[in-house]
């Protein structure tokens, strides 16, 4: 970096602390008409040079990448893509420029540790109010690690509808959320947080936090769900690993529950995913029409072959196990919990070299909560180390992941027409996939929300 690129980034630093500057940020090192053209002090149009740019339709990147952005939308986008008179250009230099990433499973209203009685502990004692506090942090580190959208598949007390909502409206930063609300599920299972004492946490639950029993109720909490804002809905298809009261393998809900929950949301113009480890509650939600396993772990071949038939999604969860089984850090589990962990963990790396041997369609997703936010571009390592090629990793987190979220017109790739969702990453992420780990700018929607390593 040259001495003045140096003093520009340490100014921009400087004001961007003390409040002087609004969104979108400054251009450190920018060529151009100044700043103010636009609203909030942005240029009408900006031109975004790289050495790279990898627009997430191919396997490969192309030298001099220009992103032209204006409105919020991509104007235009290509090796040496012509720059409109009047343009400002920021050259970021060696770096390699992508579609924003997507996250196909977060849960950014709470986050695990190594301790699970602490976490239990720290969930009973906080209130409303400081979980939704704390949900905006993960909020803003998932959209400073370059995840500009994400599907957020199960909350407490509506904390993602009102994140959602406060992102959307621009109060807080955060990347695009499509929320679920809660996970659907039945009595006794991994949705219903099990393992306590009769009426030590409170009121047996309903379809107000997704417990229900048979296809009536179950259609009922869909619309439960829908009705108070949700945009996707999931369903505990079988047992999980944090949670006491279920068997990881086991299927939870039957095959004329599933039949109704997927039903109901398709008809209500929502996709469905289904938390699945276990293999009979997963071929049962995949014949139900669900739109995408979650994990995965203990699928077998003829289920990973029905979801070709189908064009069901597989959202591995690689960098969960990771977490959940002690390989990142030691976790301290009951008993039930880590011996769930392993036996899910030992599976899934054979589950997923097949899935892509098959050709089963794969969607990025981490979830994160499972590992710590802003962590999520350590899936793609993860993938690759499973047989992935990078293209096709970084694309399940581009294209694949717009796909199975409804998205593909909006989000996804970089072509005109297309929010204008850009990050960049150092060096060429086609040669080492853990540059993604290093994201040095991030723009949502035509807004910069970092540059130079700088955040707003």
């Amino acid at each position: 970096m040259t001495m003045t690129r140096r003093l520009a980034v340490r100014l921009a630093n400087v004001l961007l602390f003390a409040g002087v500057l609004a969104l979108p940020l400054p251009l450190p090192a920018a060529q151009g008409t100044a700043a103010g053209s636009g609203s909030a002090g942005a240029p009408a149009v900006l031109a975004i040079k790289a050495a790279r740019l990898f627009d997430g339709r191919s396997d490969h990147w192309v030298r001099d990448g220009v992103v032209v952005v204006a409105g919020g939308k991509i104007q235009a986008v290509g090796a040496g893509a012509a720059v409109p008179a009047g343009a400002q250009v920021l050259d970021l230099g060696d770096v390699t420029l992508l579609p924003g990433l997507i996250d196909c499973h977060t849960h950014l209203s709470f986050e695990s540790s190594d301790d699970f009685t602490r976490d239990t502990v720290n969930r009973l004692r906080r209130d409303v109010a400081e979980a939704a506090i704390r949900a905006t942090a993960n909020a803003r580190r998932t959209l400073m690690a370059g995840f500009t959208t994400v599907r957020d598949l199960g909350s407490t007390d509506f904390i993602d509808v009102g994140l959602r909502n406060a992102i959307r409206d621009g109060t807080i930063p955060g990347p695009r959320m499509l929320v679920a609300v809660h996970m659907l599920g039945a009595r006794g299972g991994h949705a219903d947080g099990g393992g306590f004492a009769f009426k030590r946490v409170g009121d047996e639950p309903g379809i107000e936090r997704g417990i229900a029993s048979g296809p009536d109720q179950f259609r009922d909490a869909v619309r439960f769900a829908v009705k108070y804002g949700a945009d996707v809905i999931k369903v505990g298809a079988t047992g999980g690993v944090l949670s006491l009261s279920d068997e990881v393998d086991t299927p939870q809900v039957t095959q004329a529950e599933l039949d109704a929950i997927v039903d109901e949301a398709h008809r209500l113009h929502k996709r469905a995913a289904a938390h699945a480890h276990g293999l009979t509650g997963a071929k049962e939600a995949i014949r139900a029409g669900i739109d995408s396993i979650e994990h995965g772990s203990f699928l077998d071949e003829e289920a990973l072959r029905m979801m070709k038939e189908r064009g069901t999604y597989l959202v591995p969860t690689l960098l969960a196990g990771e977490y959940a089984s002690g390989r990142v850090v030691p976790r301290h589990y009951p008993p039930e919990i880590a011996a769930k962990a392993d036996a899910a963990v030992a599976q899934r790396s054979a589950m997923f070299r097949n899935a892509l041997k098959i050709g089963v369609k794969v969607a990025f997703g981490t979830d994160s909560a499972v590992s710590p936010h802003g962590l999520n571009a350590k899936e793609f390592a993860l993938m690759v180390g499973h047989g992935m090629t990078p293209a096709a990793a970084l694309r399940s987190a581009m294209g694949a992941a717009a796909e199975l979220l409804g998205l593909p017109g909006q989000i996804g790739t970089l072509e005109a027409g297309k929010q204008a969702d850009v990050v960049a990453v150092p060096g060429d992420p086609l040669a080492d996939v853990k540059v993604t780990e290093r994201v040095s700018f991030v723009m949502k929607g035509g807004q910069i929300w970092k540059v130079a390593g700088v955040e707003k």
